[in-house]
């Protein structure tokens, strides 16, 4: 059952690493067509489908996305409701 629980953990932690990863890269101008661009595409297609979900509730302020922000918070949130079902 640990292993469990440590392996959802690392799921969940990875995935937050993937988001902060992405929104770095995408303060960093990138030159079209390297493999910078190509790996940012890909952090896009696993990042993008969760964030969008909080940029339709949260417009960005000021020209800073805040949605990242609320997103990583979220996935703690549903972190701790999987933990508490395993356990």
């Amino acid at each position: 059952m640990i292993s469990i629980l440590s392996l959802v953990q690392r799921l969940f932690n990875v995935y937050e690493l993937l988001i902060v990863v992405w929104c770095l890269m995408s303060w960093f101008p990138i030159r079209p067509g390297g493999i910078v661009d190509d790996a940012r595409s890909a952090l896009g297609v696993l990042v993008e489908p969760y964030l969008g979900l909080f940029r339709r509730i949260i417009p960005p302020m000021g020209g800073i996305d805040f949605s990242p922000v609320v997103a990583i918070l979220a996935l703690g949130i549903i972190e701790r409701l999987v933990f508490s079902l395993l356990l």
